[in-house]
């Protein structure tokens, strides 16, 4: 039996729905998602093997104007090397708001050669309906898409048609990856990156992007993972949001996150968070390959 494999890059700026997208269409929650711009910082290979296709898709951070610290460049250059050498591009755009992150974007991408699918997400949250087709013929006109799909990722509208899409631009090849492969990460980075995404849904604004979470223990004995978190922030006055009045917002994280992760792992999980202030972490060169922002990586 003759399979198709390749590579789809996933790109877009920030907050735009590109992890949602990833996650709907695998039919579990691989790359962690939130209202808060700039949540995923790496590239996620989400992988997807169903009859006779194994799609490889590649999930990126947003493209994004801000230089101005090393974790800003880090999540940039993770998504501009992500499109070289793939077969095709999914470009995810928020519904009617074309801007100069939009265009940066694009740039990239027509450096490459891939064939390039435009998905213009969150159509659920256009009002009139009359206008989408106009927006749809002024995107046309910015270049010349292969194809420009309307959808919703978060409800699935148009979903499963983007997905056949995405299989008729794969080439004839072998599996590149096992059949029960699901994702190139670890189980540690999955932990790390459950228990970032908390925080960030519960803290919403209150906590700028200087805050990450290293795993220090994951030991998998028999039917239990006990996993220790280690969560750093830079100032004091972060630590003292992250965990609460009398604990009560880290209590709260360690909640949700480990019901994901027993979701996630098929397993009952203990999980024991810390917090840690480590001055300027997120703008030292040294300080974020330690913390596995490694350009070795991308």
């Amino acid at each position: 039996m003759s399979t198709r494999t390749g590579f789809v890059a996933i790109v877009g700026r920030p907050n735009v729905g590109k992890s949602t997208l990833m996650n709907r269409i695998l039919g579990q929650k691989l790359s962690i998602t939130s209202r808060k711009p700039q949540t995923t910082r790496h590239q996620i290979l989400g992988i997807l093997t169903e009859e006779d296709t194994q799609i490889v898709f590649v999930d990126t951070p947003g493209i994004h104007k801000a230089h101005d610290k090393a974790i800003n460049r880090y999540m940039n250059r993770a998504a501009t090397t992500a499109v070289k050498d793939v077969d095709l591009v999914v470009m995810v755009v928020d519904r009617m708001r074309w801007t100069d992150e939009d265009e940066m974007v694009l740039q990239t991408i027509k450096q490459q050669r891939a064939p390039v699918i435009l998905v213009v997400n969150k159509i659920d949250f256009v009002r009139d309906k009359d206008e989408l087709l106009p927006y749809l013929e002024e995107l046309a006109g910015r270049h010349p898409f292969d194809q420009i799909i309307p959808l919703s990722a978060k409800t699935g509208h148009n979903v499963e048609r983007i997905e056949h899409l995405i299989r008729s631009y794969l080439p004839e090849n072998p599996y590149f990856y096992p059949e029960d492969q699901i994702t190139d990460r670890s189980s540690r980075f999955l932990a790390a990156e459950l228990v970032r995404e908390k925080i960030m849904r519960q803290l919403g604004d209150e906590l700028p992007y200087e805050m990450t979470v290293e795993i220090e223990e994951f030991a998998h004995t028999g039917t239990l993972i006990e996993i220790s978190a280690l969560i750093m922030v830079e100032r004091q006055s972060q630590k003292r949001i992250v965990i609460g009045d009398a604990g009560y917002r880290i209590k709260q994280i360690g909640i949700e996150a480990r019901k994901d992760m027993e979701s996630l792992f098929d397993c009952k999980v203990m999980l024991n968070l810390w917090v840690k202030v480590k001055s300027n972490w997120s703008d030292d060169e040294r300080a974020l390959r330690s913390l596995g922002y490694d350009d070795r990586e991308i």
